[in-house]
């Protein structure tokens, strides 16, 4: 996990009352039971002009972000 983003976990649980430990416990356990993530994630609605100008930059090797991953 990247340090300030741990940082940022630990004073949030923290001031709730709790360690971080007890947080991604009760988000393990959350998750389990409902089988589902206790939050939504989406993706982005693009227009069909916007589909089209990502595969010209795909085509054309522009506006490509690399990201490297972080194992833990």
């Amino acid at each position: 996990m990247d340090p300030e983003v741990k940082h940022q976990l630990d004073v949030f649980c923290a001031d709730v009352g709790m360690n971080t430990s007890t947080a991604i416990n009760l988000f393990t356990h959350a998750v389990i039971r409902d089988r589902k993530l206790p939050f939504e994630i989406a993706a982005p609605q693009l227009t069909e002009a916007e589909l089209l100008e990502r595969a010209q930059d795909l085509k054309e090797n522009r506006n490509i972000i690399i990201h490297d991953l972080i194992d833990d």
